[in-house]
């Protein structure tokens, strides 16, 4: 394992071995970020499913009242008049089949596809290549529908998905570093809001385990996840 840099070592030093309310987590995480970007802000929640179960999968999607801070790249596969409402809502890139072979290709300069729903049987053959990047469309997340110019519009204005993996934890992002400190807090806020509402009817016992606050090259803040 490679030895922590001096940066890291001093930020993990300043944070105690305790929990958080969420505008403490918040103020602490601002003050010991140190990297010369504007790093991401990332919510990690322990949840006390098992998502080998399909009942028991936690998925969603929230939209950030304060966005993320960086515009995504949306391609929107369809066909007919749709193709004119998604280029009017702003999508970067809009066809049918022709987007279908340059993904096939290796073609992935994009963060989200929309597909209409009569697309989705050539859609069906990017499985293997989205799947693993979540980029999949999928009706659950109002990426697979008609009403492309509505869906487009969410995730320019910072809609983010959201998906239990399969040791249990939520990983999303909710902002960057140089947003205001009550800015993070409304989205953090908001994303974990939305993961409570998500919670499977069959889930049993305590639902959220822990929840942690991090930046892309900070140490976790652990969050008082009994306060939220």
């Amino acid at each position: 394992m490679a030895k922590a840099g001096k940066n890291y070592t001093k930020a993990a030093a300043a944070v105690e071995k305790k929990v958080y309310s969420l505008d403490e987590a918040v103020t602490l995480l601002k003050k010991i970020s140190f990297a010369k970007f504007n790093e991401t802000v990332e919510v990690s929640m322990k949840l006390g499913v098992d998502p080998k179960h399909a009942d028991q999968m936690v998925r969603g999607t929230v939209i950030l009242p304060n966005g993320l801070g960086k515009s995504k790249r949306v391609v929107v596969i369809a066909s007919g008049d749709k193709v004119k409402e998604a280029r009017d809502a702003g999508a970067e890139e809009v066809g049918g089949d022709d987007i279908v072979e340059r993904i096939s290709g290796g073609w992935m300069d994009f963060d989200a596809v929309v597909a209409t729903p009569d697309m989705m049987r050539s859609v069906g053959k990017l499985g293997k290549v989205l799947g693993p990047r979540g980029l999949m469309p999928n009706p659950k997340t109002g990426t697979v529908t008609f009403d492309v110019g509505k869906a487009v519009q969410e995730i320019k204005a910072g809609k983010v998905e959201f998906r239990v993996d399969k040791t249990g934890i939520i990983h999303a992002p909710c902002g960057k570093i140089q947003f205001e400190e009550k800015n993070l807090c409304e989205n953090a806020k908001a994303l974990i809001d939305a993961v409570l509402r998500a919670k499977p009817a069959s889930s049993k016992g305590k639902y959220v385990r822990s929840i942690s606050i991090s930046s892309t090259m900070s140490p976790g803040i652990w969050v008082d996840e009994a306060a939220l």
